[in-house]
Order: C-alpha cells, then sequence, then structure tokens
C-alpha cells in the first residue's frame, strides 16, 4: 500500500514539475537566453518538486531484495 502511495505522490509532483518547466518556456519569448532561462529553473522550487517526484516513482517500482534462507 505504501508503494502505491508513494507512486501516485511521485507522478504528481513530476507532473507539476514538467507543468511548471513547460509554463516558465514563455521567459524565452520574453528575451530570456537558454543560459539564463536553465539558471532560473534550478532555482524554482516548483520544478524541483519534478525531482523528487523521479525519485518517489523510481524507489516505489524498485523490487525488493530477498533474503536468502539458510
Amino acid at each position: 500500500m505504501l508503494r502505491i502511495i508513494a507512486f501516485l505522490l511521485g507522478v504528481y509532483l513530476l507532473s507539476i514539475g514538467v507543468l511548471f518547466t513547460i509554463v516558465y518556456l514563455n521567459l524565452l519569448t520574453m528575451g530570456y537566453s537558454i543560459k539564463e532561462y536553465i539558471l532560473f529553473i534550478i532555482t524554482r522550487y516548483e520544478v524541483l518538486t519534478s525531482l523528487i517526484g523521479i525519485l518517489l516513482i523510481t524507489l516505489a517500482m524498485k523490487k525488493g531484495i530477498k533474503r536468502k534462507r539458510k
């Protein structure tokens, strides 16, 4: 159950991050260069939630380590 919640939360956070990344693409039309855009993006916490989302998704999908029985 915890894996499902972590997966859904990860998808939610990833979608928020990608949404704001697309929204902030409008800065390029306002005269920002690619370098300025990337520097702006990495300082925004809304976009950094996508990294947390990716981490949660990979942890939820990762299989557990099976212990060997003696």
